[in-house]
């Protein structure tokens, strides 16, 4: 898996390739998939392309929600194969979590319910992931945060 920063001509292959609970998520958000990394990609302060045999496989990046209070948006959107590295996910997260602090302190977003798989990344990244349930177009999700000194 190689890292490398995120372009639009990416979002076409891995939009077909997204995982079906990340299509869910998007489609609870309003968005298709192709929708979602194309709005990722603008909002981002920094956005990355996680790219398997040089194939985009997973797209994640920083929104700024607020540069006063510190706030910022992770997000990560990737298919099936990209899942498949949770190991080298896990050794990757310290820095993508340095990169994406640099723009917030505290980073916040909301997961699916359903989305079992990254909520236990989220964990093991040190997310804390709130167990109450927040309905979004009658979807579940769980509100995560990670907050830095």
């Amino acid at each position: 898996m190689q890292l490398v920063p995120a372009e639009a001509a990416h979002i076409a292959d891995l939009a077909g390739r997204l995982r079906a609970i990340d299509r869910a998520e998007c489609a609870a958000m309003g968005r298709t998939g192709a929708q979602a990394l194309r709005h990722g990609l603008l909002a981002s302060a920094r956005a990355w392309t996680a790219l398997i045999d040089g194939e985009p496989h997973a797209m994640f990046g920083v929104v700024v929600e607020s540069a006063a209070t510190g706030d910022a948006i992770p997000w990560f959107l990737g298919s099936d194969k990209v899942a498949r590295h949770g190991r080298l996910l896990i050794r990757l997260g310290p820095v993508i979590l340095a990169r994406m602090h640099r723009h917030g302190r505290a980073l916040r977003n909301f997961v699916s319910c359903d989305n079992r798989q990254a909520i236990r990344l989220l964990e093991l990244w040190g997310f804390f992931v709130e167990p109450e349930p927040v309905i979004v177009r009658q979807a579940a999700f769980r509100r995560f945060i990670r907050e830095t000194i």
